[in-house]
């Protein structure tokens, strides 16, 4: 094999076992393998080196295209190491959460990557317990001892709120995620800071203009629609994921009102984004690179690093369209 690869056994070795190499010698070395049909044996693998070949990812939501997105961007990073991930959906659920981290940790897998269903209530205090390397991705649980890896929420929920106001609009709603998830909080935080700033211009923070729902298509209909029915309706609204946006924009068609006569801005862009008419304004999250840093600062643990714990924060982009054009002028 490593005659073949123009490596040394060591080399080969590292390869296939997680450690370090250059791409191209990794290349050179699963280019031979597959020429020679050389697997290497897991079980045995592992049982020299008392731990498995398998990483656990733990998301909330797998029909999310932001998640879609982070959990290839793990496996492309895991790949590099010749190491397997199994994806683990949790559906915002602690309990279900929990019963994953429990396999985890029964199954002896060799880290585990989560994007924690709660701030107060995912527990990752079992498996740190027994040494198991965890990264935390997208949110973080409170005091939780770990490396993390998340956007800049507050800072893009800020400037999403900004860009509403400059542009025009005074009644700015806000539909943010779970009570408890700490990128519904920040991002919430982000506008609340945006509308504070702006009190010299009149601009009032009413929270009667904030919803919480479920990170959800149905969740973003349902707060839009109440807030559709309020006395004086808001004029925009931002939407602080993908999916809530696209139930906001359908309560909005319901009663025939569209973009940019009411603002709508979402946080996490989606595929179409640019396609629809008229097209989506949106904050851009990193979401390949989040997990792809996510699975490089695991990768670095179960090699035994012991630099101090970490917190990687990538920033957002606001990617403006035509949906945040500005309200339409009335007599």
């Amino acid at each position: 094999m490593a005659r073949a690869a123009g490596v040394s056994p060591a080399t080969v070795s590292r390869v296939f076992n997680g450690g370090r190499v250059t791409p191209e010698r990794a290349q050179s070395v699963q280019q031979a393998a597959a020429e020679l049909g050389f697997a290497p044996n897991r079980l045995a693998r592992s049982l020299r080196k008392q731990r498995s070949s398998v990483i656990a990812l733990i998301i909330p939501d797998i029909e999310n295209p932001f998640f879609t997105s982070l959990a290839r961007g793990v496996e492309d990073a895991a790949q590099r190491t010749s190491l397997s991930v199994v994806l683990c959906n949790s559906d915002e659920d602690t309990d279900k959460e929990r019963r994953y981290l429990e396999v985890a940790l029964g199954e002896q897998m060799a880290g585990v990557i989560v994007a924690a269903a709660s701030q107060d209530d995912t527990d990752l205090g079992p498996l740190i317990a027994r040494g198991v390397p965890v990264v935390a991705v997208d949110r973080r649980p409170h005091e939780a001892e770990v490396d993390a890896v998340r956007a800049d929420d507050q800072h893009g929920g800020e400037v999403a709120t900004r860009h509403l106001l400059r542009a025009g609009y005074r009644r700015i709603a806000c539909i943010t995620g779970p009570e408890g998830a700490s990128t519904s909080e920040e991002r919430l935080a982000g506008y609340r800071a945006a509308l504070h700033a702006a009190r010299s211009e009149g601009i009032v923070a009413d929270d009667a203009y904030v919803r919480h729902a479920d990170f959800r298509v149905e969740g973003g209909r349902a707060a839009m629609r109440e807030m559709l029915a309020l006395p004086e309706p808001p004029d925009a609204v931002f939407v602080t994921n993908n999916l809530m946006t696209i139930g906001a924009l359908d309560a909005l068609a319901e009663v025939g009102r569209t973009p940019p006569g009411v603002g709508v801005l979402s946080f996490g862009d989606v595929p179409w984004a640019s396609l629809v008419r008229p097209s989506l304004t949106a904050v851009e999250l990193p979401s390949y690179e989040l997990g792809r840093a996510a699975a490089d600062l695991l990768l670095q643990r179960m090699e035994g690093s012991a630099a101090p714990l970490q917190t990687v924060v990538l920033r957002t982009r606001l990617q403006i369209r035509e949906s945040t054009a500005g309200p339409v002028a009335t007599d």
